[in-house]
């Protein structure tokens, strides 16, 4: 077995292990807590139900109620506090993995682009590059808002839920954002390099980088310095990530062991019918990307998803795609994507061409909408979906962006945000999903991007 297959493996073997341990702390060491969580879910339901149907908010009922609602809230997050607290020495073990990774990504960005512009030198290129890049992104973001539009109206995974419209008075404790110019611009250009590498603000990284790697090509002959100490770093990074790597099985077993700890199987056969429903449209979703891909690189493409066996499963077992950023950077150019092509397609990619959040979003929010019984015209399907397209942009860096890009755009067409907790319970496991999908949908973009421009060579063992 390879040294690549050997790893792969054990995270495999990890992930398994992870759902074992935490099936059986669930039903052992958790229970207590789970039980006293879901009871006060009930009760704080039923609260929300009779405040709904007070109109007065001076009357003394409405004052009880509510003094009541933040008992129940605070025996809730005690039970939360202590359960967390149980699950330290897993987490931790996730967490030292994806701040070790964010630890890598930054110094990787920065590096492996200013390499690749420079390279490209001249700036008409540069141009030529972005544009056929963000044809991409903006095709496959349109495919996969769409696909999950048509999925979820097939599927009407919400009507199952048949819910009344909940009381105004619900809080999800997801703050809404509705992302203005102006937030977008800050999201793109730095105010200070050292900022946005402490912050892991991918896309003020890229602008800087940029600006970077075309003034190293254009001072000519000492620019080579400059390309020469920068590449050395890169390839100091990614000896790097080769050490990090190995310890991904061990987060990977942390990750889902918590997890299944914390949310239990139960979970799944709650939810099993949307959870089935979205999968099932997200490997659609694969299967029309690889045969978009197949139309371009040909037979190649079922070597490019081979190599990105060990990326999607760190991507899928941390529901992180950035945590697979440094493998699929190395993978792509073991592939025979070009590094100048590689360091540049890749970190735009990771706040333009997120293909899974994209599909999430329009079945999230019409799942929503559907379980009140909100129908939807064409027209302001049509509508919602480009907005989720506008919003989306730049927000990768929000915690839960895509619940909070998703609260902030059903507001528009009155669906009750308070419906995005029907979601927050089982969005840990669709994350892991949409983490794995935004790996396959910019490896095959980098490909892509690579053959459009004559700069894909024979891949490398």
């Amino acid at each position: 077995m390879s040294k690549n297959n050997r790893l792969t493996f054990f995270i495999f073997l990890a992930l398994i292990l992870g759902v074992i341990l935490g099936y059986v702390l669930n039903v052992k060491s958790f229970d207590v807590y789970n039980n006293n969580i879901v009871r006060a879910d009930q009760q704080l339901e039923s609260i929300d139900k009779k405040l709904g149907g007070i109109k007065d908010t001076s009357a003394i009922s409405y004052i009880q109620l509510n003094v009541q609602k933040k008992a129940v809230a605070k025996a809730r997050r005690e039970n939360e506090t202590e359960r967390e607290k149980k699950l330290e020495p897993l987490t931790l073990l996730s967490d030292i993995f994806l701040r070790l990774i964010k630890m890598i990504v930054a110094p990787l960005v920065f590096s492996t682009l200013v390499v690749g512009v420079a390279k490209v030198g001249d700036i008409k290129a540069v141009g030529r590059i972005g544009g056929k890049t963000m044809l991409w992104f903006v095709s496959a973001s349109l495919l996969s808002l769409t696909l999950g539009l048509i999925m979820v109206n097939i599927f009407k995974p919400g009507e199952a839920m048949h819910l009344p419209l909940p009381s105004s008075h619900m809080d999800t404790g997801i703050q809404k954002v509705a992302l203005s110019m102006k937030d977008f611009i800050s999201h793109i250009v730095p105010k200070s390099m050292t900022e946005a590498m402490a912050t892991n603000e991918i896309l003020q990284i890229v602008v800087f980088s940029l600006f970077f790697g075309v003034a190293t090509a254009a001072i000519g002959e000492k620019g080579k310095i400059v390309i020469e100490f920068f590449d050395a770093v890169a390839h100091v990074i990614l000896k790097i990530t080769g050490y990090v790597m190995n310890f991904a099985p061990f987060a990977v077993f942390g990750a889902m062991a918590a997890i299944v700890a914390k949310q239990g199987l139960s979970v799944l056969s709650t939810y099993a019918l949307f959870i089935g429903e979205f999968y099932s449209s997200m490997l659609m979703l694969w299967l029309l990307l690889i045969l978009i891909g197949y139309t371009i690189l040909k037979g190649r493409v079922f070597n490019l998803m081979n190599r990105m066996k060990e990326p999607v499963l760190v991507a899928f077992s941390t529901a992180s795609s950035e945590a697979a950023y440094p493998r699929t950077l190395l993978q792509l150019e073991r592939f025979g994507c070009k590094d100048k092509i590689v360091s540049f397609v890749l970190p735009l990619g990771y706040s333009f061409n997120l293909d899974g959040s994209m599909l999430y979003m329009t079945f999230a929010s019409m799942f929503i909408a559907q379980s009140y019984g909100i129908h939807l015209s064409f027209q302001q399907q049509i509508t919602m979906m480009l907005i989720l397209m506008l919003t989306s942009k730049g927000i990768a860096g929000v915690p839960r962006a895509s619940l909070v890009v998703i609260a902030g755009t059903i507001a528009t067409f009155n669906i009750p945000e308070a419906g995005l907790a029907l979601l927050i319970g089982i969005d840990p496991l669709l994350d892991m999903g949409r983490s794995a999908t935004n790996v396959i949908g910019n490896s095959i973009a980098t490909a892509v991007v690579s053959k459009w421009e004559g700069e894909l060579s024979p891949a490398q063992d």
